[in-house]
């Protein structure tokens, strides 16, 4: 009868052993892959990052140091992969090597600290903000601001500039955008994911910049949209090509981007300027860059599902955080340019 009993016991605590190994097979055969760049899609890459592992026991670590960062680390295959606020051209990822392909969509947006100010309550024109980040309008109380502002009571102070100390894919859609809409910044400071700042003072990362304009009465800066609402910072209405003042949402950012051709092979597209009577005029997507060959073939193939999970079922975490996700075909152009260009 002891014996009967001892084997019982040893078969019941085989069965249970064998239970839990089942139950933690997942989480002990997950690859875990770390990322690092863009800032702009720090918050959605945290959510994204948290369901994933709860859902697969993967760790996804993201570091958010600027976009210029993301690129010079996946070019130097410190990373499985960088996130990238400005594309790459076709040029240069044929000699840099690494795949490009969008994840989100967002937007940048004007902020400022001004007492008695709303959301959505100050109006700027493309060419305002230039002259503003030029140092050619200085003071709340010029005219140029009141024309567009004839309601708004605006303090005879002076604008404090906040912009971005590092290589970041913000300023690149930022300085974009204004060189789009003002020749004398085309020409005196252009555009790139760092720029001759003619004034103003640094913060690093959208969190340096938001901080800034935290701590500064009178100060103006431009961080993701997601950050200023977090943060319940002022953000401005901005004019947009067609003539029509329009606030950043989901909405504005989505019609931007509705014409986009997303053009082969790497998907090469910037949004700024859009055509479009509700489209935001500083609309940018997040480029995921990944090397065509990886030197980790199970840490590559970990992200590409992290990838498809993000894209096939994170689209809510994305809306929550006022990102637009990727519209369903593009989804599917996506997928299929991994299997083609990603091995």
């Amino acid at each position: 009868m002891q014996k009967s009993s001892s084997l019982l016991y040893l078969t019941s605590k085989a069965a249970v052993l064998a239970l839990t190994a089942s139950l933690w097979a997942p989480l002990a055969q997950a690859t875990d892959i770390n990322g690092s760049g863009s800032t702009f899609v720090h918050p959605i890459m945290l959510s994204w990052a948290a369901s994933y592992n709860t859902k697969t026991g993967a760790k996804v670590s993201y570091q958010a140091i600027g976009s210029g960062g993301g690129i010079r680390q996946i070019k130097e295959r410190v990373v499985t992969f960088g996130a990238s606020d400005k594309p790459l051209p076709p040029d240069e990822l044929q000699a840099a090597g690494p795949s490009q392909f969008p994840l989100v969509i967002g937007g940048v947006v004007p902020v400022v600290n001004l007492d008695g100010i709303k959301p959505g309550q100050l109006n700027f024109t493309g060419e305002l903000l230039a002259d503003i980040y030029l140092g050619k309008v200085t003071n709340w109380s010029d005219p140029a601001i009141a024309a567009l502002n004839p309601d708004a009571k605006l303090p005879n102070l002076k604008i404090m500039v906040a912009h971005r100390s590092d290589s970041s894919g913000t300023t690149f859609n930022w300085a974009n955008y204004l060189s789009k809409v003002s020749a004398e910044w085309k020409a005196k400071v252009g555009e790139g994911t760092t720029v001759a700042w003619p004034t103003g003072t640094g913060g690093n990362g959208n969190e340096g910049v938001a901080r800034n304009v935290e701590y500064i009465k009178g100060s103006i800066g431009y961080v993701e949209l997601a950050f200023a609402m977090q943060k319940k910072m002022t953000f401005g209405k901005v004019k947009n090509k067609s003539g029509v003042f329009v606030s950043p949402s989901l909405d504005s950012f989505q019609f931007a981007a509705a014409n986009a051709t997303w053009k082969e092979p790497h998907f090469y597209e910037v949004l700024t300027d859009a055509s479009g009577k509700e489209s935001w005029p500083i609309t940018a997507t997040t480029f995921v860059l990944m090397p065509k060959s990886s030197p980790d073939a199970d840490k590559s193939a970990e992200a590409l599902r992290f990838f498809r999970w993000a894209l096939e079922q994170g689209q809510e975490n994305a809306k929550r955080l006022h990102y637009v996700p990727l519209p369903d075909g593009l989804v599917k152009q996506v997928e299929a340019y991994w299997t083609q260009n990603i091995k």
